[in-house]
């Protein structure tokens, strides 16, 4: 049996130019239309089990507190059918269904007896809402005088302790702190053991993969994907990822501001690739050289211990490049990918490019100490962002540059700083005191 059922369910809201158009239309008694129709929801049909936890996804505006308010009975559709089969308690918007003008304890007595329990089962369950909501004397003072933390409590504790057969929790759990949130969702996975219905709205997307048996994508009102929760999830969230790169793609086409007179030079364009094991992609644009320096400038034969050095390289777009990305490499003498950084990870933005620009990236890397084995650089140039790229150009072991000799041997690949602490020792049954070395 389904707890709830949505068939071809369609809501629409009137949306007036001024309130004057609003006024034309009851005169006329709506014989003549002055408002536009949104639709919120959108032949939208779907089936809850009983005992599932279903979950909500979408982004703002995308229809959800609507569907949650019709199943709760707040709306009705404008087209279509909507079935409830249970009672419903619901935390939707932050202290709906709370008189502010009343105490905490009267809307508690409220909202029962709204779901028709007598006074006589609100009692027997009032002390469990009062401890479970934390809000101290202030459950007996009006509503109105509560932080927002404060309602939220009071609301869960309410929509939990009533016995629903079907419970709906929205966004507005995410304005308790860290501890109550913990408590209701250790709530929530207990209903849910328990075998009562959720219905889970959050743009917490790890709740949701916690929790949801089912889940539900809401876009601009239609359903986009309904299933199980981790497929869902992650086409949410690749869809997420594209729109942010086109918005980013568009940011990188305005013109970049005009650079301040007066600015340093900038560094040397590098025309120099010593080495090419291997090179790929796609052609739109072009690493143009390679080189590692020391912090004045000069090329480095040997990395130091604990030493600075600039790792400078020079690139050139055959084409647009909407959002460029210039990074590398490290591989230490075995082949295997020590360790690698791009301007993207380092959060710097670089501007578009044009066909023809070149861009020269310095990257100040402040060595640990390493095996004195040879170390090998591959630039490469990519555009897009860090969650989703495609290679303009890469090149396998452009330079490679040997590690110097430290003050001692390494164990591994490299020697992490660290102390030493020795916490004590026993000398013929005597505790001596604690020495730090390193």
């Amino acid at each position: 049996m389904h707890s709830v059922e949505f068939q071809a369910v369609s809501k629409s809201y009137p949306i007036y130019a001024s309130p004057g158009d609003r006024l034309a239309e009851l005169v006329t008694l709506n014989r003549i239309k002055r408002h536009k129709d949104f639709w919120a929801l959108k032949d939208l049909t779907f089936s809850v089990r009983r005992g599932e936890t279903f979950c909500i996804i979408g982004e703002n505006g995308a229809g959800k507190s609507t569907l949650l308010q019709m199943v709760a009975g707040i709306l009705t559709p404008t087209q279509g059918s909507v079935k409830v089969n249970g009672r419903v308690s619901a935390l939707l918007e932050l202290g709906s269904g709370f008189n502010p003008e009343f105490s905490g304890r009267d809307n508690v007595y409220l909202n029962g007896a709204i779901l028709g329990l007598s006074s006589r089962e609100i009692d027997a369950r009032y002390k469990q809402i009062s401890d479970f909501a934390e809000i101290g004397d202030f459950i007996d003072q009006p509503v109105k005088t509560y932080s927002s933390g404060m309602v939220v409590r009071l609301a869960f504790a309410v929509a939990i302790h009533l016995d629903p057969e079907i419970l709906i929790v929205a966004e507005a759990l995410a304005v308790g702190d860290l501890y109550f949130r913990q408590r209701c969702m250790r709530k929530v996975h207990e209903l849910r053991a328990g075998g009562i219905t959720i219905l889970f709205v959050s743009h917490a997307i790890g709740d949701v993969k916690a929790i949801g048996d089912r889940t539900l994508w809401l876009d601009q009102g239609a359903l986009r994907e309904i299933g199980d929760t981790d497929l869902v999830v992650s086409k949410y969230l690749a869809a997420m990822v594209e729109k942010d790169s086109r918005y980013l793609t568009l940011q990188a086409r305005q013109p970049p501001p005009r650079a301040a007179a007066g600015r340093s030079r900038p560094p040397e364009v590098v025309e120099r690739i010593p080495n090419i094991d291997h090179r790929h992609g796609d052609g739109r644009a072009e690493v143009l050289g390679i080189a590692v320096l020391d912090t004045q400038g000069r090329p480095l034969e040997l990395l130091e211990p604990r030493s600075t050095v600039v790792v400078r390289i020079s690139v050139r777009a055959v084409e647009e490049i909407g959002l460029p990305i210039v990074g590398f490499m490290l591989r230490n003498h075995l082949g295997i990918d020590f360790s690698g950084t791009n301007t993207a990870r380092l959060g710097s933005d670089l501007p578009p490019m044009n066909a023809g620009d070149v861009y020269t990236v310095d990257f100040h890397l402040d060595l640990p100490e390493l095996y004195p084995g040879s170390f090998s650089f591959s630039p490469a140039i990519a555009d897009g962002t860090l969650a989703g790229y495609k290679i303009c150009d890469w090149i396998d072991n452009a330079i490679i540059v040997q590690a110097g000799h430290g003050d001692g041997p390494v164990y591994g690949y490299m020697h992490l700083p660290c102390r030493m602490q020795l916490n004590g020792r026993l000398s013929g049954g005597v505790r001596e005191t604690e020495t730090t070395l390193g």
